[in-house]
């Protein structure tokens, strides 16, 4: 099958082919590790997760995915800085040595934005690289090298900046988003990493050493030049060493469009002479319960905050996985419950096609057509909540008990490939229980008498007791069985 997305660039979802037949390459703008991830940081990491899977498991082709590690810039920093209140007393005492005590706090951090990833199913092997800015601060200069030689960058008070207006002269500015160039002014600088449309001016890349700052020898036109990389010249420089240029893919969320993205291709193209990507790909925003995501609110989650209120990992995931990446989406507890149900009763279905007596309808026209609307819904812009309304209208046409010999081994190698991308469930039989206790058994079978009595109040009652156990009863007609609770 052909992929098509939707291409930041053109404004428009156009069909995909690799530039090269026999691999793609994507780069993903990754953490920036000075703190926990938080949701809307792993939402923005599992849309590439999903094109990723979709493009080796569907459309068939070799996939080389950086993702990088963004361990220098204001943030890591500032909360490295000696004295700085945000310094986690489990690293230890600070060092009188500012690289060494962001090596500390980047380190710590990035080791549990893995642990993270680990968590909510993103595979460690999947990524092909995950390189640290500070290792490629050799190639950043020589990039900022070219820039200044090909005159498109000039040297104020120690620090590089890159001279938009310059660049404007000769390429359009604001190609993946509409920046507001009314509010620019020939000559005005901006040091900060991060800034809004409005500061739409010449960016830097390359800052002047501050007192207590980790810092890298750099000489540019015969000048010394000691101090550190912008931000925005990080990912030009690690994309163009690790895939070369131009790749396939850059994903990122909206927020990225810009500066970030935005600078990326001007200085790529001003220093390398060359485009950044093919496509650019963008996931929209988080909220949670219908508000942006913040401390002020109250409603600002990292994935430990939802562990800690026992949700489960992979109800976290289907949750976010199971929408459209391109669209706005609303994070709430009762989207996750609801998630979490959906995501068992397709465990469910899986277990008992290890089990009980075979049907004898033959369903084959359906399984054919389950694997041809999901993976066409994937295919059409990653369009997984259509793919997955795919799976439960099947389940609904066709009872796992009423799958023939034939059918059960073709829905369980077919739900194996969706897995494959989805990545939620185990596609094995329920696996053996502990001897269930005697207590539980006792109060199942009270809870059966109530039914049987019309005492179904009663009944509610024991059922919550039998969950607060850590077990659940299913029904059937004339029985019961107690599981063990997922």
């Amino acid at each position: 099958m052909k992929l098509s997305l939707y291409n930041t660039l053109t404004k428009k979802i156009e069909p995909f082919e690799p530039l090269n037949d026999a691999e793609v390459r994507i780069y993903s703008c990754g953490p920036t590790v000075y703190d926990y991830a938080h949701l809307g940081n792993l939402k923005a990491f599992l849309f590439p997760d999903i094109l990723q899977r979709t493009l080796r498991i569907v459309c068939g082709y070799r996939v080389k995915w950086v993702m990088n590690i963004t361990d220098i810039d204001d943030k890591t920093i500032r909360d490295s800085a000696i004295g700085s209140e945000r310094w986690n007393p489990a690293f230890g005492e600070q060092s009188l040595d500012p690289k060494v005590n962001l090596k500390v706090l980047t380190s710590f951090y990035e080791q549990e934005f893995r642990n993270d990833l680990a968590m909510i199913g993103i595979k460690h092997s999947d990524i092909s690289i995950m390189p640290r800015a500070t290792d490629f601060i050799a190639d950043m200069q020589d990039l900022i090298r070219n820039i200044h030689d090909s005159g498109y960058a000039y040297i104020s008070e120690g620090s590089v900046y890159f001279d938009v207006a310059k660049w404007r002269e000769k390429e359009h500015y604001g190609r993946l988003f509409a920046i507001d160039v009314e509010h620019f002014k020939s000559g005005v600088r901006i040091d900060a990493d991060e800034y809004s449309r409005e500061h739409v001016s010449d960016f830097v890349l390359w800052k002047a050493v501050k007192d207590a700052e980790p810092f890298w020898d750099f000489t540019v036109a015969e000048q010394q030049l000691p101090g550190r990389p912008g931000w925005h010249i990080e990912c030009s420089a690690m994309g163009h060493a690790l895939l070369g240029l131009p790749f396939d893919i850059h994903t990122g969320g909206v927020d990225l469009r810009f500066p970030h993205h935005e600078d990326e291709i001007a200085q790529s193209k001003a220093g390398y002479g060359q485009e950044t990507a093919q496509f650019w790909c963008h996931n929209e925003f988080l909220e949670v319960e219908g508000k942006k995501m913040s401390k002020s609110f109250g409603n600002f989650y990292t994935l430990r905050d939802l562990l800690d209120k026992g949700m489960d990992p992979m109800d976290i995931r289907f949750s976010m996985v199971n929408a459209q990446y391109g669209s706005v989406f609303n994070f709430t507890e009762f989207g996750l419950e609801s998630a979490s149900k959906a995501r068992k009763r397709v465990q469910e279905y899986i277990y008992s096609c290890f089990e009980g007596n075979l049907g004898h309808d033959n369903h084959a026209e359906e399984l054919h057509r389950l694997k041809q609307d999901f993976f066409s819904a994937l295919c059409d812009d990653l369009h997984m909540p259509r793919a997955i309304e795919a799976l439960f209208t099947f389940m609904k046409m066709c009872p796992a008990q009423a799958l023939s010999h034939r059918d059960r081994p073709a829905f369980l190698e077919l739900i194996h490939d969706i897995n494959e991308i989805v990545g939620v469930w185990t596609i094995a039989p329920r696996p053996e229980m502990d001897e269930i206790p005697k207590e539980v058994k006792e109060l199942a079978q009270q809870r059966w008498d109530a039914k049987a009595s019309k005492d179904f109040t009663k009944a509610d009652v024991l059922r919550k007791e039998i969950s607060a156990r850590g077990y659940v009863i299913k029904d059937s007609k004339d029985s019961y069985t107690i599981l063990k609770e997922e």
